[in-house]
């Protein structure tokens, strides 16, 4: 063993080979951190010095090959100045560039994933050799930032300006046969047989039978572009990425930019450059926010991963209802590998959410996704039923009937009959108090909340409710049945609402109060939409249902009338009355038509400006800065209500469910962390001038005391 450290081994094979292998000790996946690292240019000394003749790079982890750097340190990176940031990414450069330059063969063994730096360490070996289940990819772009180490350099001189744009602005992983195609690697061998194939391509390389100088030398060159060439690939590709990554992301464009410039250096010179726009990257808030949502990602997943740890699988599950939200939580069940009963009190019903089932499932089929015979076996998946004469099977029931108490508790009372004793029941409400629907229940331990969002196989998010009698064993098993159909599980204690939709009413309260101040409907969307929001707050009831809303808004009234409850008729219970329900009857703020590919497309009928006369009471002058803390306060003052109220236990959960199961922008990372980034004491000087409106402008006592000291949620 020529060197034994904590995240590297460097040993020796026959025939002058040696063999690095990388396995972070007590951790479960290999990552570049700082010990990484500096383990990573200590090897490299000890390299140099012995008489070698070719070098294998592989991963000890069965769990795959290199995830990438270390995220929980970026931010830590971010800190510093754009000079420290340039330095840092020098001495990795300098390392990297190092094992590139070592005078015989070196072959790359992808075991698994190869992401980021995972991905850019193998582009300095001279051949890649792949298992079928590996994958790379560069997907820094979707921090904010570009990649560091030498992608925007090696991949382009490797595959191709064109291919090169397409990973690093797409910030996509390609699975081995993918990456084959490009030519990011060399050949696809079975796990059983990568190290031995390795050696093979070694040997034939020490020999002279393929020419591994010339790889070296190809990276280190210029692009074989001309200057037309060169325009055609990055002048089109610019245009294209920044209208995709859209204003708020820059760092696409910026990656397509530094490859361009770097098109004409030689490998060093690439990567100062590289280096340079990497650190003006990481300076952003952009950057500084979605290495935020990430990082919150992974802690959901974490915790998620302490909940079940002693949770059972469902093996068949069942859904009550089969409208829309029950069609597609069946869909998503069986989807993903668990059986399902979908059971309703009507043929018409259950043919109804057959047909939804249906639909996604042949979309899936559209795009190439699926194939015909995997739909049929899906659909097989689901079972429709009038009866409970199977639900002594299941063990986990999700009940999705109106949204209506009386009917709740009544459903959910026979199914607890007619199922095991050690079955879970959970309620797909997004309103009702699950303490309340579990009065009624002879076994409350065994029920708890299961918010989905609507539309279910598009929405990651699910919200697990606690009630007051819900066993931790029931939330373990709601958690592990949401992690099991794809979804990202949030616990939340029981509270009218719940997280998303609390934090939600405030805000259709601020629009609402808008509109009755004269300002039109159509621009408050416009600015909330140049804001980041994916749908302005008109848009969105629309889409929501103005009906649901309505319905809603009278709930979270009779919980928090100090600040949801309105003192005179609101411009959505105009619309309710005159029959405007949004997308699902085609009328709502917009009016829609249904296009070529089945999509509603809005437009706007000039009559509707009439329903909102009826609410308007003056016209007021507002900027569209004034537009967006009108709306935005009383968002975030009522997500520091719940994490002040132990709804949730972290900000990380309360701007996460914002994003999962809002829209929030990804670039701002939720409502606490945009909190943070115009500062509290700034928001309460805003908040002030709008105190009179309502007392969802009103800072909490705690609000206030994070202001005072100038102190942050994150």
């Amino acid at each position: 063993m020529l060197f034994n450290g904590q995240a590297f081994r460097l040993e020796t094979l026959p025939n002058d080979i040696l063999k690095v292998v990388f396995d972070l000790k007590d951790q479960s996946t290999n990552v570049f951190n700082a010990l990484a690292l500096k383990e990573l240019g200590e090897m490299l000394e000890v390299i140099k010095k012995q008489k070698a003749r070719g070098l294998l790079f592989t991963s000890g982890k069965a769990s795959g090959f290199v995830f990438g750097a270390d995220v929980t340190e970026f931010l830590s990176h971010f800190k510093k100045t754009e000079d420290e940031m340039k330095t840092w990414i020098a001495s990795i450069n300098k390392i990297f560039n190092g094992y590139e330059d070592l005078p015989y063969p070196k072959v790359c063994l992808i075991n698994g994933f190869a992401l980021g730096g995972g991905c850019e360490i193998t582009l300095t070996m001279d051949y890649r050799l792949a298992s079928p289940k590996a994958a790379m990819g560069l997907p820094e772009t979707k921090l904010g930032i570009i990649p560091g180490w030498g992608g925007t350099v090696r991949l382009p001189r490797l595959i191709g300006a064109d291919h090169a744009i397409e990973w690093i602005t797409g910030a996509k992983h390609y699975k081995a046969e993918e990456a084959l195609k490009f030519g990011a690697i060399d050949g696809i061998i079975e796990d059983a047989k990568l190290e031995e194939a390795g050696l093979k391509l070694l040997e034939k390389a020490i020999a002279g039978e393929m020419d591994w100088q010339a790889r070296v030398a190809q990276k280190k060159s210029p692009l074989k572009l001309d200057k037309i060439e060169s325009a055609m690939s990055f002048d089109g590709s610019k245009a294209f990425v920044a209208a995709m990554a859209g204003p708020n992301y820059p760092a696409p464009v910026k990656a397509v930019e530094t490859m361009q410039k770097a098109a004409r250096m030689n490998r060093d010179e690439a990567l100062a450059l590289e280096g340079e726009t990497f650190a003006v990257c990481a300076k952003t808030k952009t950057a500084e926010c979605l290495t935020q949502v990430f990082l919150g990602d992974q802690y959901l997943k974490k915790v998620s991963k302490s909940v079940t740890k002693n949770a059972k699988p469902t093996q068949m599950g069942a859904v009550l209802g089969a409208g829309i939200m029950g069609g597609g939580i069946a869909y998503q069940s069986a989807s993903t590998g668990t059986p399902v009963l979908m059971k309703d009190i009507k043929h018409e019903q259950l043919d109804l959410g057959m047909n939804e089932a249906g639909k996604l499932l042949l979309k899936e089929v559209e795009r190439k996704k699926m194939t015909p015979e995997k739909m049929a076996k899906v659909i097989a998946q689901i079972t429709p039923t009038l009866s409970y004469a199977d639900f002594g099977a299941t063990q986990f029931v999700v009940e999705a009937v109106v949204e209506n108490e009386k009917v709740k508790k009544s459903v959910l009372a026979e199914v607890e009959k007619a199922t095991s004793p050690e079955t879970i029941l959970a309620s797909n409400t997004s309103t009702i108090s699950i303490t309340k629907l579990a009065e009624g229940l002879a076994r409350p331990e065994k029920f708890c909340g299961m918010h989905f969002f609507n539309p279910v196989h598009r929405m990651p998010l699910v919200e697990i409710i606690r009630g007051a009698k819900s066993s931790e064993e029931t939330i373990a098993q709601a958690v592990n049945y949401a992690v099991q159909m794809g979804k990202t599980p949030i616990v939340v204690n029981d509270c009218a609402g719940f997280l998303v939709n609390r934090i939600l009413f405030p805000y259709f309260k601020g629009f609402a109060h808008l509109i009755e101040d004269g300002v039109d409907f159509q621009r408050i969307d416009k600015v909330m939409e140049k804001f980041g929001w994916p749908m302005g707050p008109a848009y969105l009831i629309d889409v929501v249902g103005i009906d649901t809303g309505v319905h809603a808004a009278k709930i979270m009234a009779d919980a928090f009338p100090d600040r949801m409850a309105y003192t005179s008729k609101n411009v959505m219970e105009v619309m309710y009355e005159n029959k405007r329900l949004g997308q699902k009857n085609g009328l709502g703020f917009y009016e829609y038509e249904i296009d070529k590919k089945g999509k509603p497309v809005k437009k706007v009928n000039p009559a509707v400006y009439e329903l909102i006369k009826t609410v308007v009471k003056k016209q007021t002058d507002v900027t569209d800065e004034e537009i967006v803390m009108r709306m935005m306060i009383p968002m975030i003052t009522e997500s520091s209500r719940c994490l002040e109220d132990k709804i949730v236990n972290t900000p990380v959960e309360v701007d996460m469910g914002l994003l999962l199961g809002l829209g929030f922008p990804p670039f701002r990372a939720g409502a606490l962390k945009y909190a943070d980034t115009i500062g509290l004491s700034r928001l309460e000087e805003e908040s002030k001038k709008y105190q009179s409106i309502g007392h969802m402008y009103d800072f909490t006592p705690f609000m206030k005391g994070l202001a005072a000291e100038n102190k942050t949620y994150y």
